[in-house]
C-alpha cells in the first residue's frame, strides 16, 4: 500500500475531516475503505471501525467511488440516493507518483426544511426523467448499460474496457460465455455506447424459433407468401433493426438453411422477404452470442465457416462466475437489495458463513443461478440475516467449504455480530444482550470467550 494510506495520514484526515458536518470517505485503488469520518458513520448508523477494510459498495448505498477508482475521472455535484434522500456527492481520484491510488468522496447534506423541499423537487424531476428514459428504452429495446453490470473483478473490468473500445466501431461482435454470464447485458451495452444508440435494438433468440419459421422471423414475408401468412405481410427482424443493432442470441442453434441468407445480408446489406420479388437494403450491426464452441460445430458441419468468420470479427469472452469469486459478495448484496424491494421484506444482510459457502460453490448456472439462490433465501428467511439453513441444500453440500472449518466460521460471525451490536449500544452489554435475544450472562461469557 502506498504511503497516502498510512496511519500518519489517517491522523491528518481525522484532523481535517473528523469534526465536520459533511461526510468524508477515502478508498484505495481496489475500492476498499481506508478512512470514514464520524459524521458519515453516524449518518449511515454504522461503527466506522467495522467499515474500514470493507469494499465501499458494502457500506455506502449507491456508491460510485469504486468506479472513480477504475476510470480516474472525478465526479462533481453528482446526485446520490442514500437512506431515502438525494444528496450531493463529490468524488475525486487520488494520485501518487503518477499512479491512481484511490479516491476521496464527500457527501453534502443539510437536515433543514429548505433541503427537504429541494429534495422533494429533485425526486419529482428524477421520476419524470426516469419516465422518459423508460419510454425511450422501450422504443429502442436496449435497456441495460455497463453500469448495470455489477463487478469489481479485474477480468470483468478488462471485458468492460474491450466493450467500450469496440462499441464505437461498426464491426460484428461475437460474445462468448456460459449460460447465465450476462451476454445479453453486454449486447445492450454495445448498442447503447454506439452511434446507433438512438435507433432500435432487436433481439433474436435463435434457439427459441421453430426451424420452419426461422426465415420468416428474420427476413419477413409478403402477403400470400404461404398459407396462414398475415394480411399485409410482416417485417423481419433485419428490417426492424435497420439503422440499429441486431442481437443474435444462441447463434449456434441457428439452422443451416438460414445461415446462407444471413451471410448474404451481412456481406451485401440486402435481405429478401419470403415471397418477395426484390431485395431490401438494410444497414444492421450484428452482435452474436453463444455458449457453444462454434469451431466444433464447424467440424461437425452444423455451422458455416464463412458465417463464423463474418460474425467473429471481434470476439469477447465473458468469464464465468467461478473465475471471479471476488464478485460474489458484491453481487449477492446487490441481489439481496433487489429481492427485498420485490418482496417487501427487510432482510439486513448475509451471514459470513453463507458467504463462505457461496464463494466455495462452482456456480454452473453463473449469475442467474446466484440470483435465484438469493431470491429463494429471501423467501425462506424469517430473521434479519440470511443464514446457511436458508441456502439450497445442493449448494451447501457442493460447496468447497470444509466441514471441519464451519465451527470456526460460525464463531467468527458470532464475534463480529456481538462487536457490531456493542458498537451500536455504545458498549452497553445489557442492551446488547436484549437486542441479540440472549441472556446477559450468556453475552458476558461470549464476550470473555472472544476477548471483546
Amino acid at each position: 500500500m502506498l504511503p497516502v494510506f498510512d496511519e500518519q495520514n489517517n491522523n491528518v484526515f481525522e484532523t481535517l475531516f473528523g469534526n465536520t458536518d459533511h461526510c468524508f470517505v477515502i478508498v484505495d485503488e481496489k475500492g476498499v475503505i481506508t478512512y470514514l469520518n464520524q459524521g458519515y458513520a453516524g449518518f449511515l448508523d454504522i461503527d466506522r471501525k467495522l467499515a474500514v477494510g470493507r469494499h465501499v459498495t458494502e457500506i455506502i448505498e449507491n456508491s460510485r467511488m469504486h468506479i472513480v477508482v477504475e476510470t480516474g475521472q472525478e465526479e462533481v455535484a453528482d446526485l446520490q440516493y442514500i437512506r431515502g434522500d438525494y444528496m450531493i456527492a463529490n468524488r475525486i481520484p487520488l494520485w501518487a507518483d503518477g499512479r491512481l491510488v484511490g479516491a476521496l468522496g464527500m457527501v453534502l447534506f443539510r437536515d433543514t426544511d429548505e433541503w427537504k423541499i429541494m429534495n422533494s423537487n429533485v425526486k419529482e424531476l428524477l421520476l419524470e426523467l426516469e419516465s422518459y428514459r423508460r419510454k425511450f428504452n422501450q422504443k429502442t429495446g436496449a435497456v441495460y448499460s455497463l453500469h448495470d453490470i455489477i463487478s469489481h473483478s479485474p477480468k470483468m473490468m478488462d471485458v468492460k474496457e474491450t466493450v467500450k473500445k469496440t462499441a464505437t466501431g461498426d464491426v460484428s461482435v461475437l460474445l462468448r460465455g456460459e449460460s447465465g454470464t450476462g451476454k445479453e447485458l453486454f449486447a445492450h451495452s454495445l448498442h447503447n455506447l454506439s452511434e446507433r444508440s438512438m435507433n432500435t435494438f432487436v433481439k433474436v433468440n435463435c434457439a427459441a424459433i421453430p426451424e420452419q419459421l426461422f426465415e420468416a422471423e428474420l427476413f419477413g414475408y409478403v402477403e400470400g407468401a404461404f398459407t396462414g401468412a398475415k394480411k399485409g405481410g410482416k417485417e423481419g427482424k433485419f428490417q426492424l433493426a435497420d439503422g440499429g443493432t441486431l442481437f443474435l442470441d444462441e447463434i449456434g442453434d441457428m439452422p443451416l438453411h438460414a445461415q446462407v441468407k444471413i451471410l448474404r445480408a451481412l456481406q451485401e446489406g440486402e435481405v429478401e422477404a419470403l415471397g418477395a420479388e426484390s431485395t431490401q437494403t438494410v444497414n444492421v450491426r450484428v452482435v452474436a452470442a453463444t455458449n457453444q464452441p462454434l469451431e466444433e460445430l464447424i467440424k461437425e458441419q452444423k455451422f458455416r465457416e464463412d458465417l463464423y468468420y463474418r460474425i467473429n470479427v471481434i470476439s469477447i469472452d465473458i468469464p464465468p462466475l467461478r473465475e471471479r469469486p471476488e464478485d460474489i459478495r458484491l453481487l449477492a448484496r446487490y441481489m439481496l437489495t433487489k429481492a427485498d424491494k420485490n418482496t417487501g421484506k427487510r432482510i439486513h444482510g448475509i451471514s459470513e458463513a453463507v458467504f463462505e459457502v457461496l464463494e466455495g460453490y462452482m456456480w454452473p448456472g453463473n449469475i442467474r443461478e446466484l440470483e435465484n439462490t438469493i431470491e429463494s433465501a429471501v423467501q425462506l428467511t424469517e430473521g434479519e440475516n440470511i443464514e446457511i439453513r436458508n441456502i439450497p441444500s445442493h449448494i451447501r453440500s457442493s460447496s468447497l467449504v470444509k466441514q471441519e472449518d464451519l465451527k470456526g466460521i460460525l464463531e467468527r460471525v458470532e464475534k463480529e455480530t456481538i462487536e457490531q451490536t456493542l458498537g451500536r449500544t455504545e458498549g452497553d452489554k445489557v442492551e446488547a444482550a436484549r437486542r441479540l435475544g440472549i441472556g446477559k450472562t450468556s453475552l458476558y461469557e461470549k464476550a470473555k470467550k472472544y476477548g471483546i
